[in-house]
């Protein structure tokens, strides 16, 4: 039977259950688009999909796990990119072991958030983006797509000056740093090129990716053999006693360098690309667990080689002086020592470390191959994560505003707007200046984040769009609480960086005028989010039936709750459709 094409407004009433991974459920004509009507072909694994193998034994099965093992990985690059790493040896320079605790919490807020992101994937068959599609109006949706895109275009930056700054290293500062950005445009379409190989080919490429940091970074620890205890201690021990205004600054900037909010729209497409069949629930309870698993260990590995970063810096520049280093470069004639002053005003304060200087500190101390040692691994971080921001982006492009665009054009169209400012700035003013932008690429960071992490709790808190695996009472409170810590974070955040400037009245309207659209639009995706979790008394407000529900089955929210994890009977019942879905006249 031929299938019926869809324009974009009737394919916002898609019901998800219709997934490319149930090959078997017919679709009743006339009724609703199928995932395979609108997305087919779109995503890199569209023609390839892992097959799952069934077990021999009940219980756990680690060829189920093998399996399943990739799409955690490939997100948790995200987790060691070049911000990351930055924020790392800055969190160890100025508060040594003690912000270690913060980073241990970050990552484990961001492995409740990756999971409920990786089910939502699992269980609808939809991504985060896909799923804001369907479920907000049009101009919150368009909202949301564009902040998502600056903060994929503000990771895309922090990946272009770390690799940048990786190259000038690795050459001996011969290629400079604007030469270093246009190269990052070559290899990353270069690379890119992978995944006509296959999936489990590409998933291998950034499992070497990964390993290359962890033997890079750990070879940085084993060599500065810092304190073990006082990382236990630092790691364990919620206090940060003797931190000033700086660590205080640095611990807010973790937040933001950890938990990357375009991050969560990628893992929930990445799940896509196993085959499982929605219809059956235990495999979905299967997939929902593996996948868990996966993030766990995943995350797991990219919190160790964080932690070999921050001991790193942590044993040797914590209250360190710039003469006190410069003395320990001139060992090394090759090295830089001119980026420790040891005369003048700058000489007698401690460092202030960033990516370039860690790496001069390391060949001044441990000798010249810890320098190169540094930057081969920096270069990987920022290479893996340009990479998995780009398949980022084009989810996020075809999810919101439901447009497919060949991925070249996608990496062209992102590559430009992150590399264009970052060339100049190399060209026109010195290292310093590039590597400085890291703090403020943080804060963008984590000012995006409420718009990715609420409509991530939203949607599987929703017993419409999840089913049974619809989030618990636990979930939801500490999801919500993340989402309210950060929203307060990023209020002292702007309010603190504002008096550190002497800004004239009329920037400060309108910073004034930004922060309250900011917050007012945060308003509209919590309302949007109680919703979902059952406070249906919002909806005797005419207001927030007009402008917040996005679809009648929102409307219907406390009435007849539908699930787009359905039965295949279900699925083939047309009653149930006309009935129960937003049918297409």
């Amino acid at each position: 039977m031929p299938r019926r094409s869809y324009s974009p407004s009737e394919a916002g009433n898609v019901n998800s259950a219709y997934n490319i991974s149930s090959p078997n459920v017919n679709e009743p004509p006339g009724a609703t688009a199928s995932e395979t009507t609108l997305l087919a072909g779109q995503t890199y694994f569209a023609d390839e999909r892992i097959r799952i193998p069934e077990a021999s034994h009940d219980g756990f099965s680690f060829k189920k796990l093998w399996a399943f093992t990739g799409p955690g990985f490939l997100m948790s690059i995200a987790y060691l990119d070049p911000g990351n790493i930055e924020s790392d040896l800055q969190s160890g320079t100025v508060a040594q072991y003690k912000l270690l605790w913060m980073l241990l919490s970050a990552t484990m807020l961001g492995l409740l958030m990756q999971r409920l992101s990786a089910r939502l994937g699992v269980v609808t068959g939809l991504h985060l983006a896909e799923m804001c599609y369907r479920k907000y109006k049009k101009v919150p949706r368009l909202i949301l797509w564009l902040m998502i895109e600056i903060a994929i275009i503000g990771s895309d930056m922090q990946e272009v000056i770390g690799t940048a700054i990786a190259i000038y290293l690795l050459s001996g500062t011969r290629i400079p740093i604007y030469g270093g950005v246009l190269i990052t445009i070559v290899d990353t379409f270069t690379f890119l090129m992978f995944d006509k190989y296959g999936l489990r080919k590409l998933e291998a490429f950034f499992g070497l990716l990964i390993t290359i940091m962890g033997v890079t970074f750990g070879y940085e620890y084993v060599t500065s053999k810092p304190n073990g205890l006082g990382v236990l201690e630092g790691m364990f021990i919620p206090w940060c006693s003797g931190c000033d205004q700086r660590a205080l600054l640095q611990a807010i900037g973790i937040i933001g360098a950890v938990i990357m909010p375009h991050n969560l729209y990628l893992h929930s497409a990445l799940v896509k690309s196993r085959d499982v069949d929605r219809n059956n629930k235990a495999k979905v309870r299967d997939a929902n667990l593996y996948f868990f698993i996966e993030t766990c260990i995943a995350l797991l590995v990219s919190f160790v080689i964080n932690v070999f970063v921050v001991a790193v810096f942590a044993h040797g520049l914590f209250q360190k002086t710039n003469a006190e280093v410069h003395k320990e470069c001139l060992k090394y004639p090759s090295m830089n020592a001119t980026v420790f002053p040891d005369t003048g005003p700058e000489a007698n304060k401690f460092v202030d470390a960033d990516l370039y200087k860690g790496g001069i500190f390391l060949g001044c101390t441990y000798g010249v191959v810890a320098m190169y040692v540094w930057a081969v691994g920096i270069l990987a971080a920022g290479q893996s994560s340009t990479m998995t921001g780009t398949y980022a982006g084009q989810f996020a492009m075809e999810g919101f505003l439901n447009l497919q665009w060949a991925r070249w054009k996608r990496v062209l169209f992102t590559r430009t707007i992150a590399i264009v400012p970052t060339f100049f700035l190399a060209f026109f003013s010195s290292i310093n200046d590039l590597t400085s932008m890291n703090d403020i690429l943080n804060a963008v960071m984590s000012i995006q984040l409420p718009f990715a992490a609420i409509p991530t709790i939203a949607f599987t808190s929703n017993p419409q769009i999840m089913g049974e695996f619809v989030n618990g009472l636990a979930n939801k409170v500490m999801a919500t609480l993340l989402s309210l810590v950060v929203i307060c974070i990023n209020t002292y955040t702007v309010i603190a960086t504002v008096k550190e400037f002497s800004l004239h009245w009329l920037s400060l309207t309108g910073i004034g005028v930004l922060g309250v659209c900011y917050l007012l639009f945060c308003v509209y995706l919590v309302v949007h989010m109680s919703i979902s979790m059952g406070s249906t008394r919002l909806l005797q407000y005419d207001l927030v039936r007009k402008y917040v529900i996005g679809t009648s089955q929102d409307a219907n929210l406390g009435v007849s709750p539908i699930s787009y994890s359905s039965s295949d009977s279900e699925l083939r019942n047309p009653a149930f459709i006309v009935g129960k879905s937003d049918v297409i006249s």
